[in-house]
């Protein structure tokens, strides 16, 4: 997997390195979930960058991606690690 992106290569802005959880739109119209995605979001932007040779493992090589998430896993440990409580 090709290491982590510091900036966003449309806008140049920093991006943010985690786990997503996303919808990728198909051609056909079908959609297809993927959890705990490593990823880079770019917040200005909103766009997702996978590793390109994850796209092909996921199986969503011609997908779209039109929802993303970080992983409530990947919050919870952030807010942990800031010595904060998370509830539900």
């Amino acid at each position: 997997m090709s290491p982590s992106r510091d900036a966003c290569p449309q806008c140049d802005r920093p991006v943010i390195d985690s786990r997503f959880d996303a919808t990728f739109r198909m051609p056909d119209g079908e959609e297809r979930l993927r959890f705990a995605i490593p990823a880079s979001l770019c917040m200005a932007c909103h766009q997702l960058y996978l590793d390109p040779d994850l796209i092909d493992l996921l199986d969503i090589p011609d997908g779209r991606c039109v929802f993303a998430i970080e992983c409530d896993r990947e919050v919870r440990e952030r807010v942990a690690h800031a010595g904060g409580a998370y509830s539900d």
